[in-house]
């Protein structure tokens, strides 16, 4: 077996453009994630080994672990292996959660690795109909899972990582046998941990993320969605534990500084073509849209089939609601179809600051680049009350804004 070190020039620098930076972690969860590929992937892509090593030894829970080159569907990963003669695997979550309190980590490592087990118990009392306390952890409540999440979050740690974000994950399909006995995939407690995440299915009959992987998802991740602008400084990847004949079972992260645009993330696009409503109801319907979460909603004049004016609909939702904001169209609408797209979104990062004009106080968005607008309520309240033009206030808050930037 080869303990492998981390790819030549892998190391995520601690510098960016003269300043000290963190880094941005991206989880490319196309084959699934469970604890020991988000551990091999991150040693993949510079996470020390050694240190990964001897925090788990510190937990005295009978675990070495090592490192081991292998391929994946043409891709070289690295495996992360846990051996250990650890016969007694139910434990409860206080045993666990004494063991990492009592371990060598750092305070973020220990406190990250808590709450990724707190997350599981609270599953696995829902799913058992039990108090957190008198869960009983079975597989992962063994030596090699306990391992798995705490070399993940000891991983993380150690690559001074300040931001994860992880992709939509594939759950895979068919059964799994666990110690309640054969289960559908995603198991009931996966299922649960993976309550408001983006999930679907593709490639083999098979458990492809675990409860521990969606546990460290959904615990650590701050946010679901496409690959964020980065200046990348390293990739890696992580093997899965079986070879699947044309798919690659890896889990493949980013590590690299955040560039300016702050939000990146796939939405959903739901369309409908109307040529038969009032003009009231229609904007009754996109307030309505707009107050069960839709991103945006905007409403486009077209020419219909046999020259009839009507109107484009258009919702940008998180894939999560697209089902529920659909229902809203049907009901509010006199559509009798919705037309669902994917997309990506991206956001630049804004701040609000507040100026003083003559009639009150307003409200200013304020971006890179320059970019500044008022609040249009700020303004709209400000006119209604001092009788004053909108476009008026409108100005003097840019005025406003200009002056105090001087």
């Amino acid at each position: 077996m080869i303990v492998t070190q981390p790819r030549p020039g892998s190391p995520p620098p601690t510098r960016y453009n003269g300043e000290t930076v963190s880094l941005t972690c991206y989880l490319d969860a196309f084959s699934g994630i469970s604890g020991d590929m988000l551990v091999g992937a991150l040693a993949d892509a510079g996470a020390d080994p050694a240190a990964i090593s001897e925090a788990v030894h510190s937990l005295h829970c009978d675990a070495t672990v090592s490192f081991e080159k292998v391929v994946r569907g043409g891709v070289t990963a690295t495996q992360y292996k846990v051996a250990t003669t650890e016969t007694a695997t139910h434990r409860h979550l206080s045993h666990i959660v004494k063991m990492i309190e009592t371990a060598r980590l750092s305070d973020r490592a220990k406190r990250d690795s808590v709450a990724v087990f707190r997350r599981l118990g609270e599953a696995e009392a829902h799913v058992h109909g039990v108090p957190i306390e008198k869960v009983h952890f079975h597989e992962v409540g063994a030596a090699d899972s306990i391992a798995d999440i705490v070399g993940a979050c000891v991983a993380i740690d150690s690559l001074d990582v300040n931001a994860i974000v992880c992709s939509p994950l594939n759950v895979g399909s068919g059964t799994v046998e666990t110690a309640h006995g054969v289960l559908p995939v995603p198991a009931p407690a996966t299922a649960r941990l993976l309550q408001g995440a983006p999930v679907y299915v593709q490639g083999p009959a098979a458990e492809l993320t675990t409860p521990t992987g969606a546990a460290l998802a959904v615990t650590l991740a701050h946010r679901f969605g496409v690959l964020p602008a980065l200046k990348v400084e390293s990739i890696g990847y992580g093997a899965g534990g079986r070879d699947f004949p044309r798919h690659a079972n890896v889990l493949r992260v980013f590590l690299g500084v955040s560039l300016s645009v702050s939000e990146s993330l796939i939405v959903s696009v739901l369309e409908a073509n109307i040529d038969d409503l009032t003009p009231q109801v229609l904007a009754y319907a996109t307030e309505r849209l707009m107050e069960c979460g839709a991103l945006d909603v905007t409403v486009q004049p077209l020419t219909m089939k046999k020259g009839r004016p009507g109107h484009l609909l258009r919702v940008i939702a998180r894939p999560e609601h697209q089902e529920a904001l659909a229902q809203i169209v049907f009901a509010e609408t006199s559509s009798l179809g919705v037309r669902i797209h994917t997309a990506e979104r991206r956001v630049l990062p804004r701040t609000m600051t507040e100026v003083e004009t003559p009639h009150g106080k307003v409200r200013m968005k304020v971006s890179p680049g320059g970019f500044y607008a008022p609040e249009y309520e700020d303004c709209r309240r400000l006119a209604r009350a001092s009788g004053v033009a909108l476009k008026h206030i409108i100005a003097e808050a840019n005025y406003a804004y200009l002056s105090k930037r001087k």
